[in-house]
């Protein structure tokens, strides 16, 4: 469909360095490359490999890497580094090292691979404006927070900066879980202070289920990019507006079309969802590629016949 083809599209970020898949680089490199060759390729956005493993994914990758001949071009491969936190003296080394690897990749003919965007944890807003100092314009920084705690103080750090939250919506264990109050009280806040946000972990599946492997209820995708389009297109919404959002276990809660997401009586043409994934609810990581594809085909959301169109 159409409305899921745009809340999907360029939706995942390939984490398959990181639980539960934990592939070593030469098979992530490899798969990253299949994927963006799948007919539902559309979906994919970044390859995400953190700083102190950039020699290894150069090794593991040399092959596969498209020749440089326009680094704007589509073929490029874009990389999401995972650095030291925004307070350690690791942090500003990390930047050292992503500007030398930039000018590795970018030149005519090397291998084409850019890294555009890190991802780092602050636990302050000090923390937050010393990072954006350092950062060229060319990184766009997704500062991860803890989700326990009021973020406010930080998401007022970003507001009006390049630079977005991430939010840890899962994990190996369930105390990595937040619970549906915490996380509609970060959507809420960064549609609030209009700072975009990203997920990572836990999201593999379109709904929320439970999951036996870490004996706790995990939140589904659809649940937290449909719930990003609510609270981005509603001037007051409450957390106990978007809580019911982030429990749906069924697409029935949502009348989804080809032209449109409808969610607590609120339509969203493909023109709206477009622009909420591109000002606030940026995507995801996980670490599989084809589960995400399997449970929307399953749920009809996502045609086989259709998907390369």
């Amino acid at each position: 469909m159409h409305s899921i083809r745009t809340l999907m599209d360029g939706i995942i970020d390939y984490a398959g360095l990181f639980p539960p898949a934990l592939l070593e680089m030469a098979p992530t490199v490899t798969n990253y490359a299949t994927y963006r060759d799948h007919a539902d390729g559309w979906m994919m956005s970044r390859l995400i490999i953190p700083v102190s493993r950039l020699d290894e994914f150069e090794r593991a990758a040399n092959a596969l890497l498209p020749v440089s001949n326009d680094p704007a071009s589509d073929d490029c491969w874009v990389i999401s580094a995972l650095t030291a936190p925004a307070g350690e003296e690791q942090f500003a080394d990390d930047l050292d090292a992503i500007e030398a690897f930039n000018e590795r990749h970018l030149p005519k003919g090397t291998g084409a691979a850019v890294i555009d965007t890190i991802e780092c944890r602050a636990s302050n807003a000090s923390e937050i404006d010393n990072a954006l100092e350092q950062l060229p314009e060319s990184i766009f920084p997704y500062f991860e927070l803890d989700h326990h705690v009021d973020i406010r103080g930080l998401l007022a750090a970003m507001a009006g900066m390049d630079a977005g939250a991430k939010v840890r919506t899962g994990g190996v264990t369930a105390d990595l879980h937040p619970t549906p109050e915490e996380l509609a009280r970060f959507i809420i806040g960064c549609s609030n202070a209009e700072v975009p946000f990203k997920a990572t972990a836990g999201l593999h599946a379109p709904l929320r289920h439970h999951a036996d492997s870490v004996g706790c209820d995990q939140f589904g995708f659809l649940n937290v990019f449909i719930g990003g389009c609510l609270a981005w297109w509603s001037d007051s919404l409450a957390e106990a507006d978007l809580i019911p959002v982030l429990e749906a276990r069924s697409s029935d809660l949502f009348d989804i079309d080809d032209d449109s997401i409808e969610v607590s009586g609120r339509a969203y043409g493909i023109a709206q969802i477009e622009e909420a994934r591109e000002r606030f609810c940026h995507g995801f990581g996980s670490c599989s590629f084809t589960e995400p594809i399997e449970d929307l085909t399953k749920l009809e959301l996502l045609r086989p016949d259709a998907a390369a169109t």
